[in-house]
Parts: C-alpha cells; structure tokens; sequence
C-alpha cells in the first residue's frame, strides 16, 4: 500500500498542496478494496461444496439407501448434494445433467440410465470442468474420473456355486437377467455363466433379459419356462432381489416354493422376507451402506483436489478408469442376523413383524 501511495503521490510544487486530501482519499480506496477482496475470500470459503448426484431409479428399493448414506456422508464432509432420479429416461436423465450444471455443481455422480450411450454426459460435464464419478453402472468410452460399484462377476459366481450344490450339480436352470446393456446385469450374468460352465449336467434352459429389471416381466418369464417344461426346473438364479421375487410368484402358483432353489441379489427386504419364509433360499447383500459413503467420499475429494485410493483399474474403452469396489456377501438364513440386521441394513421388526423377539 505504501508503495502505490508513493508512485502516485509525487511531491512536486505543483501538486504537493494537494498531497493531504490524496492520501487521505486514496487510504479510503484501498481500505475499501481490501475488505471487499477479504469479504469475498470469506463467503467462498463459508461456501458449501456443491455434489450432485443423479440415480436413474428409485423404483427400485435399495435405492433410496443408497441416497441416504450419500447425502448423510456428503453433509458431515462439509458439502451439500443436489439429487435427481430419472425414472430410466435417458432424455430426463441429460435434462438433468444441464440443470445440476447450471447450479455449479463441482462433481457429479451418475448411475447412468444406459451406460453405453451416457458418454456424451461425461465429456459435457468434463467440458464445465465437473468430474464425473460412474456410481453402479460402467460407463463406456467416457473419460471418467472414477467408478464405483461391486465386483458384479463375484455376485454371480456366488449365486451359481450355490444353486449347483443345492441341486447336487445338475438340473434346468433359468437365468433372469435385467436390462441389455447394463453393465452389473451383464457382468452378474457373466459370473453365472462361466461358473455353470464347470458343471455339464446343468442345463440352462431359459435365459432372458428383462427391461427396468422388471419383476412383472421375470415372473411371465418363469410362468411360460414352466409351461415349456412341464415344472421341472431346479433352480431360477436372478440378477436382482426383484426379479427372483417374480419368480417366487410363478412358483407359488404352481406349488413349487422351497422345491426350487431361488438366488437373487441386492437382499431387498421382500427377499429377506422370503429366505425367512423358506420361499427363497438365499440372496447376495452388496454392501450399499460402503458403495454410497465411498461414492460421497469419493465425490467430495474430487471437489477438494485431493486424492483417494482405489481397488484396481478397469478399462471402459476410453482409458483404464479408477474403480472402487465394495464388498459382497452371500446372505441365506444363518447369516441374515449378522448380515442384514446388525449392520442395519433392515431391523429385525422390519424382517420378522414387530412381535418379533429373534
């Protein structure tokens, strides 16, 4: 400051009768310019990081926890979150993109309605400077800064080996898969697939994908199965918790509950429910409670600057991606209390009714 008042005030005949009322009137500027510069220095640092976050559906149970445990971990990191789901519209899931934009998000994470398609989203966001994290669902040839999600594969290597003891290695199978083209129905189905391989007694005799994951659909799906072969089927092993419910409903009509081995994954609470009711013998608990605080943590590192650890790189066509995995486990009835209820995944009262004393 001293410097600036002695560059502009030069002491001359000429403006030295000046030098008084200058100083005191530049000292007021600079005063003012100081504290305007400070002012705004504080309100940006008073300023909440802003994290969105867009799930293509909420239709679907799991989902609104994994929208919970985000916006819990992103608030206690200091920032906000601004949500959107999109009822499996790619048009609704781009409008959204274009709004949570414009509020200035600094990183976005998206579980992409179709991950084949959703690149255009990414290099948007990456063209505003947003990171964009791919929460769930790979998106493919997009320069991702990360991608969160589990070891789909192992979701359905753990389902096969199951069902194949269960049926002594032999039987028909039906394979209930959810929508083309989306990255954890295809890898879950991959699992299956290349674990059946070891067993050549077992015969896969339907396998069908179904769009949304629908339940309605999985359960024509093994309605009409039935039909073409006469009930004997030996196990149904489906991508989600949903579409082995479906799948539970055709086998109640044909009275075949607890005769067919059933797996699904995700352990929706009508799933738990359903091993309980020895409808169902077990499903795969992908632990969504570390999948959305990573996602969050993840997200909120990203907006600092800072850097994370990650499991391993995956290649999504565009560049070998940072992903984190999260952890699975095979839930049946034995591990349904230190699975399901002491990590408060459901309670007990949710499980059992509110009489229960298990």
């Amino acid at each position: 400051m001293q410097k600036l008042r002695n560059i502009i005030l030069i002491d001359t005949p000429f403006t030295k009768h000046y030098n008084s009322h200058m100083l005191k009137s530049l000292d007021i500027m600079l005063c003012v310019v100081v504290f305007i510069s400070f002012s705004a220095l504080a309100l940006r640092a008073e300023a909440k990081i802003k994290i969105g976050f867009i799930l293509s559906t909420l239709q679907e149970e799991r989902y609104t926890k994994d929208k919970t445990v985000f916006e819990e971990t992103v608030k206690k990191l200091g920032g906000e979150v601004i949500f959107a789901s999109c009822n499996n519209n790619e048009q609704i899931q781009a409008a959204q993109v274009d709004n949570l934009l414009a509020q200035g998000i600094q990183a976005l994470v998206l579980q992409p309605v179709n991950g084949d398609t959703a690149a255009a989203l990414v290099k948007q966001a990456n063209d505003d400077h947003v990171p964009v994290i791919a929460y769930d669902r790979l998106i493919k040839n997009a320069p991702l800064a990360a991608y969160v999600t589990e070891d789909s594969f192992h979701v359905g290597q753990v389902q096969a080996e199951a069902a194949a003891h269960a049926t002594q290695k032999r039987g028909n199978y039906i394979i209930l898969m959810g929508q083309a083209g989306h990255s954890v129905a295809e890898a879950r189905t991959a699992g299956v697939l290349a674990t059946l391989k070891k067993y050549p007694d077992i015969k896969i005799v339907t396998q069908q994908y179904h769009p949304g994951w629908s339940p309605h659909l999985a359960m024509q799906t093994v309605e009409n199965s039935l039909t073409r072969h006469q009930n004997k089927i030996q196990a149904v092993i489906a991508n989600n918790s949903g579409m082995a419910h479906g799948a539970i409903q055709a086998l109640e009509e044909q009275k075949l509950t607890s005769k067919v081995f059933v797996a699904g994954a995700d352990a929706d609470l009508s799933a738990v429910r359903d091993i309980v009711n020895k409808k169902q013998n077990m499903d795969v608990f992908i632990s969504i409670q570390d999948m959305a605080r990573r996602a969050a943590e993840i997200s909120m590192s990203f907006a600092k600057k800072q850097e994370f650890k990650y499991d391993k790189l995956m290649n999504n066509g565009w560049a070998e991606i940072k992903t984190i995995l999260t952890p699975i486990y095979p839930v049946d009835q034995t591990q349904i209390e230190n699975r399901i209820i002491k990590t408060g995944f459901h309670t007990r009262e949710a499980i059992y009714g509110k009489t229960a004393t298990r």
